[in-house]
């Protein structure tokens, strides 16, 4: 049986999407824009446009399918409209000084026909191969994880003239795109954290600190910097080989309370690095209280002021970039990020941005507390609690739906070959 009917989903529904009306320049695309966010956030394990269709009562795959892919609409004025919405409400409003989390996710995908498409490293599997990759911003303010933009990385061998393709944006050049877009919103965060792909590239670490940004990211075990040795003289040395060198004294034995309580041991040491003035604060995070018993060691490097920049704030600060890798499980484990049945560039980010819709729909209402009044009987605190409490407002009102229409039940009993007296 079908789980739902655009005629009856909550009312909180209506009003949500009603705050992107004036941005269709059609009935139709009001219609649509309502139906694939709801087959979005459907009971569905697959959110493609095929099972979103045969999913819901009254919804088709060709008006969905024109929607996505031929009908005249911006996804970026789309996103900027899911963002004002955010900031007027006092209990949603993007505060100062948030985390900006700079990040790209990837998913396998076969063929060679999609836009983007190609042998590249896929972060979920940790391999490479064949798929899609996009950069994204993400918000962390303490009280609220946001994703804010994203971008379709084009690999080379998806474009006709490969790195020359004057669409070939590397991505340090997209989030640099991405970061500048929040800023031109007013968004000014107070530190952005980056991975080691984007912390080994010195450019784009220029390129923040011209933007009077602070940042903390991730280096590589092989990046050489200038640090006093042992030996008390100032020499040039790979950063594994200086966290071998350092005596255990320096480490400092830290507790870390995350999903998973977690003890590490941090040294920071000021160094210099080429292409960058003046000193930066690098900090060696080990597993283990000694460079050879250690199993992971990790190296990040900030511009904020020692003062600051303690071993304690960089491991705590730089935990908050899990925020991100908890969006990316939930917007593909439960609404269709990585999904979906179209190939051109412009398609996908159409896609994405709805997603980003779907989730900032539920996120609105997690803060805001409108679906714990009147379908949770407990506290919704996470994205997967109030979309099950969205999904049982979906499936009441359905059925209610049903009570009557009892034309639409027994004709899908009568298409299984059931015959009702």
């Amino acid at each position: 049986m079908k789980e739902t009917t655009p005629a009856a989903m909550p009312p909180c529904f209506e009003r949500w999407c009603q705050r992107f009306d004036d941005l269709w320049g059609h009935q139709a695309q009001k219609r649509e824009f309502r139906n694939y966010i709801g087959g979005l956030l459907g009971e569905s394990e697959r959110k493609n446009l095929s099972q979103m269709a045969s999913n819901a009562v009254g919804v088709t795959y060709h008006r969905l399918h024109h929607f996505l892919t031929e009908a005249p609409w911006f996804a970026q004025e789309v996103n900027e409209r899911r963002l004002m919405v955010m900031n007027q409400c006092s209990q949603t409003r993007i505060s100062r000084g948030f985390a900006l989390i700079v990040d790209d996710s990837g998913h396998r995908k076969s063929g060679n026909f999609t836009a983007g498409v190609g042998r590249q490293y896929i972060g979920e599997i940790g391999k490479t191969d064949n798929g899609i990759v996009v950069v994204t911003t993400h918000l962390y303010d303490g009280k609220k994880s946001l994703p804010l933009d994203i971008e379709l990385y084009q690999h080379a061998s998806s474009l006709p003239q490969g790195k020359k393709d004057i669409e070939f944006k590397k991505k340090p050049e997209l989030a640099r795109e991405l970061i500048d877009r929040s800023l031109s919103r007013g968004y000014r965060p107070g530190i952005v954290l980056i991975d080691a792909g984007y912390g080994n590239n010195t450019p784009f670490l220029l390129e923040l600190e011209s933007r009077k940004l602070k940042y903390l990211g991730g280096l590589a075990k092989n990046r050489k910097v200038i640090a006093e040795t042992s030996a008390n003289q100032r020499e040039e040395i790979r950063l594994d080989k200086l966290a071998e060198s350092l005596p255990v004294e320096n480490f400092t034995h830290i507790k870390l309370n995350l999903d998973k309580p977690k003890t590490v041991w941090v040294a920071t040491v000021e160094v210099e690095l080429t292409q960058l003035e003046g000193t930066r604060t690098i900090a060696i995070v080990m597993n283990a209280s000694t460079f050879n018993s250690s199993s992971e060691i990790d190296y990040f490097i900030t511009n904020v002021g020692c003062g600051i920049a303690t071993g304690e704030w960089i491991v705590t600060t730089y935990a908050q970039r899990n925020w991100v890798e908890v969006f990316y499980r939930e917007a593909k484990g439960w609404l269709g990020l990585k999904e979906y049945q179209v190939r051109d560039a412009r398609s996908l980010l159409r896609h994405f941005i709805l997603v980003f819709c779907a989730y900032t729909f539920i996120l609105w209402h997690t803060k805001t507390g409108g679906l714990r009044r009147r379908w949770a009987s407990k506290p919704l605190n996470t994205f997967t609690e109030a979309l099950e409490a969205f999904r049982t407002a979906m499936s009441f009102r359905f059925i209610e739906w049903l009570n009557h229409n009892r034309d639409v039940f027994f004709a899908y009993k009568a298409s299984l070959g059931f015959i009702w007296a």
